[in-house]
């Protein structure tokens, strides 16, 4: 059996998404500690959704995760505790953050599905499926 996928109760599944979180106006606060710190909050918010941070990475205004998560997850719930957990974190460190405010991130973020077979493939997969008569 393939490890990569998840077996739940009703479904098997292999989401995997790229995330990547700014910070509020792409102010370059971040640091070598401050990473470390957010990495740390995003594995504690993952072991408690019962997501997976595969990978973690990140410069100073800017951080790329690659994330497994179950079908009962969304985008939105991840990526709100995520950010709200190790913004919060981050400021108990004592780390700085943009303009000396609340917030660490910019309320957006990029969110990209990734793996599997690539679409062209995907789709010549399906047109090729045998009708029934």
């Amino acid at each position: 059996m393939n490890n990569s996928l998840r077996h739940e109760r009703h479904s098997v599944t292999n989401l995997l998404i790229h995330l990547v979180c700014v910070t509020k106006s792409r102010r370059k606060v971040l640091t070598a500690d401050g990473l470390g710190v957010i990495e740390t909050a995003f594995h504690s918010v993952a072991k408690s959704l019962n997501f997976k941070v595969i990978e973690f990475n990140g410069e100073s205004d800017h951080v790329h995760v690659l994330v497994e998560y179950p079908p009962k997850l969304s985008v939105s719930q991840m990526v709100n505790s995520l950010k709200g957990v190790s913004s919060r974190r981050y400021g108990q460190d004592g780390l700085p953050k943009p303009y000396g405010k609340k917030a660490l991130w910019s309320p957006s973020y990029f969110a990209s599905s990734v793996g599997g077979a690539p679409l062209d493939v995907l789709k010549k997969y399906i047109q090729e499926q045998e009708k029934p008569s």
